[in-house]
């Protein structure tokens, strides 16, 4: 039985980010579950299923690292790419002491999500989750 392909959460309350994320990560192939807060997220079913999240960084609730560190701390980590629009080198630099994968200020390459997606993939499957 073929392995089923990896599902990619994207978290953002921005909804044409949020449309644009998908349907790149629907074209290379990933299965993908979209919603617009974390809390949505962390009520859904997809947060057991999830292979890598992909969160904006500031949401109105909880921020994509204060969900990153929920999900940690709950002993669910999930490999996670934060995406932001407020570049801040403080907040990027705690975000990948926290174990975020990777951290990308908008406008940013379709390839360097795609990068940190595969590098977050293979992580998980490394046993780094």
């Amino acid at each position: 039985m073929p392995k089923a392909k990896p599902l990619i959460s994207i978290i953002d309350d921005d909804e044409s980010m949020r449309e644009a994320i998908n349907g790149l990560m629907r074209s290379v192939g990933y299965r993908v579950a979209a919603v617009a807060s974390a809390r949505e997220f962390l009520s859904s079913r997809h947060v057991h299923r999830t292979s890598c999240l992909i969160a904006d960084m500031q949401m109105p609730g909880m921020t994509g690292l204060e969900l990153h560190r929920h999900l940690s701390a709950s002993g669910k980590p999930i490999p996670t790419v934060l995406i932001t629009a407020y570049t801040d080198d403080g907040v990027r630099e705690r975000a990948l002491a926290a174990g975020v994968i990777g951290y990308l200020s908008k406008p940013f390459e379709e390839d360097d999500l795609l990068a940190c997606i595969r590098s977050a993939l293979t992580h998980a499957r490394s046993g780094g989750r």
